[in-house]
């Protein structure tokens, strides 16, 4: 199983309105790494969900319902989507100030490449969020 995280912007699709859909296909990436990075997804991997430019923290965990397929939003076959499932809002949402602060985390892709909307995360890392949300 892989590790991964997803970046939304809650004024355009938030962390409740995915609970609420019960599900939803990851769509409108168009940069070749987050592209490549959903192409590598596999059924199960579990993913992080980001809210960006407001609140800047991980909100909830993921998981990879569907593999990689034609982005419907589209015709043009460059692009593609996979379909994501809730599992559990974080009890603590993690900031990036605090990931940023982290020293285990000085490597993740997140800050690293911070425009980079689909990116993944190491068991490391992923372990050490876990924890700073109170989720272990």
């Amino acid at each position: 199983m892989a590790y991964w995280l997803v970046k939304s912007e809650p004024f355009k699709y938030s962390w409740d309105q995915f609970v609420k859909d019960k599900q939803t296909f990851w769509d409108g990436v168009r940069n070749y790494q987050a592209r490549n990075n959903l192409k590598a997804m596999q059924k199960g991997d579990e993913v992080f969900f980001y809210h960006s430019n407001e609140g800047l923290a991980i909100v909830g965990i993921a998981k990879v319902a569907k593999e990689h397929y034609q982005d419907p939003t589209t015709e043009d076959p460059n692009w593609v989507v996979v379909d994501l499932k809730p599992v559990k809002a974080f009890k603590k949402p993690v900031t990036l100030a605090e990931m940023k602060a982290e020293p285990a985390l000085s490597n993740l892709a997140l800050i690293r490449q911070g425009r980079l909307s689909v990116c993944p995360v190491t068991e490391a890392e992923w372990h050490t969020i876990m924890e700073m949300g109170n989720m272990q």
